[in-house]
């Protein structure tokens, strides 16, 4: 029998291209982080599968936007695209998002692929519950 592969903070970091405390201080402290299979030398084992489940549910952004459909600040908050809308005006007067692709009536709105490629690179993280 083949047994499930297992991980340790090191390799977790590495696979999904994270600092080692990212993980052991934001991910390994949530209340719904998978529990700890075994140990390896210093580290807890975790299985692999199960972390992986857990950063396609946290990490990941799986939120598809229709390209060429305007969005305001609040309708891609909405959306679940991970950031509100606060963050979007705060992250524009700060340079790191687009200036809008329509003002039509002093309202911004961004096509959604312009929102889709200023989302790319950036982390996800849900609430703590």
């Amino acid at each position: 029998m083949v047994e499930p592969e297992r991980l340790i903070t090191p390799e977790i970091a590495e696979r999904y291209g994270r600092s080692e405390h990212t993980v052991t201080k934001q991910w390994m402290r949530r209340k719904d982080w998978p529990p700890a299979v075994g140990k390896r030398g210093r580290y807890k084992e975790y299985d692999a599968a199960a972390v992986a489940a857990w950063v396609r549910e946290n990490v990941e952004r799986t939120v598809q936007l229709e390209p060429k459909r305007l969005y305001t600040a609040q309708q891609l908050e909405a959306a679940g695209i991970g950031i509100t809308a606060g963050t979007i005006r705060a992250d524009r007067s700060r340079g790191r998002w687009p200036e809008p692709d329509d003002t039509e009536h002093g309202v911004s709105r961004w096509l959604g692929a312009t929102a889709e490629r200023a989302m790319t690179g950036r982390r996800a993280y849900r609430r703590s519950e």
